[in-house]
């Protein structure tokens, strides 16, 4: 063990994704990163931040690319929720926050799969992965959930929900097996669903055959990560769950809108 491995902080739980620039977003996101927009008075990742730490979590790596400088200075190398365990056994722990700063490592974004791949030496070898510009408020970051599919033969868990007005078409299916074990599939015949950016991963998913790309990313390829996760799905390495509560992809200043607008609104967005 070298003294970088001593001095080295524990693997994070949890990657949350903020490097994107928000192109649709505009004109909010050419002096904001989208994740730092307020959504209800607090910034829409914080939303996440929370929920994560209700949860257990206790180590969060976030990514960051435009504006990137923004976010730790929002929000430090710390991050106290001031809320009650989802559990209900006492106050949620502190967050641990530590950054891979791909605009000041690249220049820029390297998409989804670039993005986790120059993060993973951070990463815990079981790990939530979560997009920092979604908002599921009620979302539970379970340490059960968790275990329970690091225990399982799958690569990844991925949750998804009912199909959006702005993305009717949906993104995968699910497949009931025997025991009531749920797999996603890529099948066109049945009906789909959108993935929320929410799922589990193990470090092993972002390894050939699935991923290309070179451990820790050292050259910044810039990849996405769907080709990777249908891949897997058609070798049926991947579970899925159907998210039913609240979930809105913050995708425009119209969402965004209606989000921070009085009464009830949220539950339309879905």
């Amino acid at each position: 063990m070298t003294r970088d491995d001593l001095h080295a902080p524990p693997p994070a739980q949890a990657l949350l994704l903020a490097a994107g620039r928000g192109e649709r977003m505009r004109p909010l996101t050419d002096t904001t990163p989208k994740p730092l927009l307020a959504v209800q008075g607090k910034p829409l990742m914080q939303w996440h931040l929370e929920a994560l730490a209700r949860g257990g979590v206790r180590h969060v790596c976030i990514n960051t690319a435009w504006l990137g400088e923004q976010i730790p200075a929002q929000f430090g190398a710390s991050f106290t929720p001031g809320l009650t365990a989802w559990d209900g056994t006492g106050p949620a722990p502190q967050l641990a926050l530590h950054y891979s700063m791909e605009g000041q490592d690249f220049g820029g974004a390297l998409e989804t799969a670039g993005g986790i791949v120059r993060a993973l030496p951070r990463l815990d070898d079981v790990f939530w992965l979560l997009a920092g510009d979604v908002f599921a408020p009620e979302f539970v970051f379970s340490h059960a959930v968790r275990a329970a599919f690091a225990r399982s033969p799958l690569l990844a868990h991925i949750w998804l929900v009912p199909n959006p007005d702005h993305h009717p078409q949906g993104d995968f299916g699910v497949a009931v097996l025997p025991g009531g074990r749920l797999l996603a599939h890529n099948g066109a015949d049945a009906p789909k669903h959108t993935y929320s950016t929410i799922g589990l991963y193990k470090k092993a998913f972002f390894a050939q055959p699935w991923c290309p790309i070179a451990a820790g990313n050292p050259q910044g390829v810039a990849a996405p990560l769907g080709p990777m996760l249908r891949a897997a799905i058609d070798a049926g390495q991947v579970g899925a769950s159907v998210y039913p509560d609240r979930w809105v992809d913050v995708g425009t200043p119209e969402r965004l809108a209606a989000l921070n607008a009085p009464g009830p609104t949220s539950a339309a967005l879905h």
